[in-house]
């Protein structure tokens, strides 16, 4: 096991290594698991992880005070979570010129949404309980993936050139 140390206390984290690009950190149900590349140093997993101290530090300190139960997803919403998706890729399809192969709506642990290189998209179902524009951006930054297979600068600003205000919803996704 694993140990990041912020405030004077010691945090114990799980280290997962396997085919993926990015190293990502999950805290769930206040354990923190680190995944990162295969081919990564553990010197650079090491940095990218203190610099990630705070954030994990606040959010294993959120849990501990107040432990989150699943949260129930009502019928309702995932019919209007449907809703906002095909309005979404409809206006976006229109606006960049592509369009998805495949839609789907999985409970993906990782991401509120991604986009396959065979032109999939998928959207998280835990996405029912935010408000329509939080989904309207998720199906944006994901149809902007069919143009920009990347997160690069012309990436952002494609983003950004249809949904000005972007950064708002994202960072009401990081809030939760």
């Amino acid at each position: 096991m694993n140990e990041i140390e912020y405030n004077g206390e010691k945090i114990p984290y799980t280290m997962q290594k396997s085919r993926i690009k990015n190293v990502y950190i999950h805290i769930k149900e206040g354990k923190v698991i680190v995944k990162a590349p295969i081919r990564l140093k553990d010197k650079y997993i090491q940095e990218f992880i203190n610099k990630k101290s705070k954030w994990i530090y606040e959010n294993v300190k959120r849990y501990e005070q107040n432990p989150k139960k699943e949260e129930k997803i009502e019928q309702e919403d995932i019919k209007r979570l449907k809703h906002v998706i095909e309005k979404s890729i409809e206006k976006y399809s229109k606006i960049l010129q592509v369009m998805p192969n495949k839609v789907r709506i999985k409970d993906i642990k990782y991401a509120w949404g991604s986009c396959s290189s065979k032109r999939n998209i998928t959207i998280n179902l835990k996405l029912a309980t935010k408000e329509e524009k939080v989904i309207e951006y998720v199906v944006l930054h994901e149809m902007c993936h069919l143009r920009e297979m990347n997160h690069s600068k012309k990436f952002w600003d494609l983003v950004e050139e249809n949904m000005n205000d972007y950064k708002v919803y994202k960072k009401k996704l990081k809030d939760n």
